[in-house]
């Protein structure tokens, strides 16, 4: 393996949407189509000079020097994955994640905040969508290949991190540019009430649970129970400032 980039370096996490069902569906098929892929992947890489530093099952983790060969080297992937036949599988679609970061090492190895960050980014994506930090996007906002562009999905709320993620997607007039949501809590506050189930004050205990457990796609762990009470506690406390009367020095 070729040295692994190190002071600040462009981290590419990839992996393939819904693969054990594929592999459930097409098992000797996802056989050659696992290489196809694998093969499609590396040649991106090498052609701009990405080292991947570990792999699992379908997923690829690379580190770059520089952004924009990352950001290259996914753009190039996608193209390669999406106009390939997979026939009999219909297709198969790779979601793609890419962070800036300054890195440590430790025995050959990173290790820390930015791999967290990266493949949290990676899990909130689709097959066919490429998905960039602000760190990233900073780096190769002003020098994007030809028709690539990137589109501002706002501010997003991370999976177990504190600090919220500002995404932007990679799009491109030959690949796929419409996706669902990300699959994350953008405003755990403004969005909690829409998205989990409503209980009437007349419903039973069970129900009440139920509401507890009501959980967005793609983050079957959280549990919304704390931040409705913290919800309800800021609706108390906003009424008690409506009723309480302002005195003549507060209006100035």
């Amino acid at each position: 393996m070729a040295d692994l980039p190190t002071g600040v370096v462009t981290f590419l996490f990839t992996d393939i949407e819904g693969s054990t069902s594929v592999w459930e569906q097409y098992p000797q098929a996802m056989t050659v189509a696992l290489a196809r892929h694998d093969a499609i992947i590396r040649q991106a890489i090498v052609a701009h000079d990405g080292v991947v530093f570990r792999t699992g099952g379908d997923a690829f983790c690379v580190a770059f020097a520089s952004a924009l060969a990352a950001l290259n080297a996914a753009l190039v992937a996608q193209r390669g994955l999406h106009t390939e036949r997979w026939h009999p599988i219909e297709s198969l679609r790779v979601r793609m994640a890419l962070h800036t970061s300054a890195v440590e090492l430790r025995d050959g190895d990173y290790l820390g905040p930015p791999l967290n960050r990266v493949a949290r980014l990676l899990a909130v994506g689709y097959g066919g969508q490429t998905l960039l930090s602000r760190a990233t996007q900073q780096l190769v906002a002003q020098q994007l290949p030809p028709t690539a562009a990137l589109k501002e999905l706002g501010e997003h709320q991370l999976k177990d991190l504190i600090e919220p993620e500002y995404i932007f997607q990679l799009v491109a007039p030959d690949l796929p540019a419409d996706f669902p949501p990300l699959k994350t809590l953008t405003r755990p506050d403004d969005r909690l009430i829409a998205t989990a189930p409503q209980r009437s004050s007349d419903e039973p205990e069970s129900r009440e649970h139920a509401w507890r457990q009501a959980k967005l796609p793609g983050m079957p762990q959280i549990d919304y129970d704390s931040v409705r009470e913290r919800e309800r506690e800021r609706e108390r406390q906003r009424r008690a400032r409506k009723r309480k009367p302002k005195n003549v020095g507060d209006m100035f």
